[in-house]
Parts: C-alpha cells; structure tokens; sequence
C-alpha cells in the first residue's frame, strides 16, 4: 500500500506539471479526463511518477491505470 505523504507529494507535482487543483485528483477520478491527457502528455504523466515515487511505468501497464486509485496500487504495489 502506498503511504499517505507519497501520494500527497505525488498529487502535489501531478497538480503543478498540469496546472489542475490537486483536491481534483481523487481516487475514483479518470486520470485522462481529470488532466485531459492527449499521448504526448501522458508521457510528461510517466515522467513525474517515476521523479517522484522512483517506480518504472511498463508500457502496457499504463494502458490499464485508468484512475488515480489505479496509480496508487500500482506504485504500492511496485516500490
């Protein structure tokens, strides 16, 4: 499981890199729709997660994250 700070400072650069309310950023949120991700910026996505938490996205792994909540149980999952 992912600790409650990581998430709050994963959220927090997320929320800076796509000038949106970090509050907006919920669990059951689409990441896509939330940030309005074209496939150039899903990639601008990839590169803050792995700064932040240091966990590699795989490429067909980020097809499966739809939400955030997703995110969270991947990175749990693979720190």
């Amino acid at each position: 499981m992912i600790d409650t700070e990581l998430i709050q400072r994963l959220n927090a650069a997320i929320a800076e890199e796509f000038e949106v309310e970090a509050s907006s950023l919920e669990r059951d949120a689409s990441i896509m729709d939330t940030l309005e991700l074209d496939s150039l910026s899903l990639v601008d996505l990839v590169a803050v997660i792995e700064r932040e938490t240091g966990v590699k996205l795989k490429g067909m792994e980020v097809k499966e994250i739809q939400t955030f909540g997703n995110l969270y149980d991947y990175i749990g999952k693979n720190l």
